[in-house]
This record gives structure tokens, C-alpha cells and sequence, in this order.
């Protein structure tokens, strides 16, 4: 039986390594890889590594970031007493796309889920918490994804919230139930962000 070259067929492997890749578009990737110019294969290798070398965590948000605090944490003009909470750094992205909000985030980088062993420990909910204690706050939109997990969350956040006299709301449901808010479009995002109700 016929077999790649080693350096072909252990490309091939890395690109399945990635979610969502199967492994006829990872072979269909690695030959696409093969015929790139070495320039741009050279640029694409480059852009991995600064990826990982220049990237931290915001040490206010825990958003991804190449400054320290980010530009969201250290922009002024944002409206301090209120603090979006998301699962991941890329949901942070999907609400700034719709320009409708204005005040800060907070990224817990998970979510609940008992059946993959992940537990509010994992998360950064204590980070949240410290820093209640450091700013005016006035209201939290808890913006989970509105599946089991994302519930599961909103509700161990809102149980830990309430009794700090903190308001704490939830987007509304123009997000679809069981999706991501990294895929929903910007006016669905800016519809949900404008009709949040308050957690009771």
C-alpha cells in the first residue's frame, strides 16, 4: 500500500490535530501547503509561532491580548460599572462587532460542564469575583452560549452575584438555542444585548 512521505504524512497529522479538520481536508490542506510559495509557507510558519510567542492573557479581563491590560481594559471611554461575561475570548470579539456595546468584559474561558470534568474552579470566576471587589460595578450581562452548559453557568454566577447587590442580567434570546455567539451575525448579537432581563 502506498504511503505519503514522512514529512507529508506528519503534516497531514497536524492539521487533524485541529478541530473541525477530518482527514481528507487535512490531506487537501497539506497539499495546498505543498504548492504554496516558500515565501508564503515561510509567512504562514512565521504567523504560528508569533501567535504563540506574542499572545497573553489580559491580567484584568483574561481576554487574549498582545499589550498588557488590553486595549478594551485600558480604554477609558468604556463604561466601567458594567461587565460583560463570555465563555471565550473569540465571543468577546463577535460583541464588539456590533458596536452596540460599550462597558467592559470579563472571560471565564469555559464553561460548567460536569461531564468533562469541569468544574467553576476551573474557570476564572474567582478573577471575577476580585474584581468586584476593586470596581464599581452596577450591572453583569452574563453571555453564555444559551445551551446546557451555558445555563448551567449563567445560573452558579448569578447564585454567586446576587447577594453582593450586584444587578446581574442575561442576553436575550435572539441568540439560538444550542449556538455559538462566535457565529451569530451582529444584529441578532446587538438585538440579544439590548434585550437582556434581569436574573431573579
Amino acid at each position: 500500500m502506498y504511503q505519503y512521505a514522512a514529512s507529508i504524512t506528519k503534516l497531514i497529522e497536524q492539521f487533524a490535530r485541529l478541530p473541525g479538520i477530518g482527514p481528507k481536508t487535512a490531506q487537501r490542506l497539506s497539499f495546498h501547503v505543498l504548492n504554496m510559495s516558500q515565501q508564503h509557507v515561510e509567512e504562514f510558519a512565521a504567523a504560528l509561532l508569533a501567535v504563540k510567542e506574542d499572545i497573553v492573557t489580559c491580567p484584568v479581563c483574561y481576554n487574549l491580548t498582545d499589550v498588557e491590560p488590553c486595549r478594551i481594559c485600558s480604554d477609558e471611554s468604556r463604561d466601567r460599572s458594567l461587565i460583560c461575561v463570555v465563555e471565550e475570548p473569540q465571543d468577546v470579539v463577535a460583541f464588539e462587532k456590533t458596536r452596540d456595546y460599550k462597558g467592559l468584559y470579563h472571560v471565564l474561558h469555559g464553561v460548567i460542564s460536569p461531564m468533562e470534568g469541569v468544574g467553576p474552579e476551573d474557570l476564572k470566576i474567582k478573577e471575577l469575583l476580585k474584581r468586584l471587589g476593586n470596581e464599581e460595578v452596577k450591572e453583569i450581562i452574563v453571555a453564555t452560549n444559551p445551551d446546557v452548559e451555558g445555563e448551567t453557568t449563567a445560573l452558579y454566577l448569578t447564585k454567586l452575584l446576587k447577594p453582593m447587590g450586584i444587578k446581574v442580567t442575561r442576553i436575550a434570546y435572539g441568540v439560538p438555542v444550542g449556538g455559538d455567539l462566535e457565529y451569530a451575525d451582529t444584529v441578532t448579537l446587538g438585538r440579544a444585548l439590548l434585550g437582556r432581563q434581569e436574573i431573579t
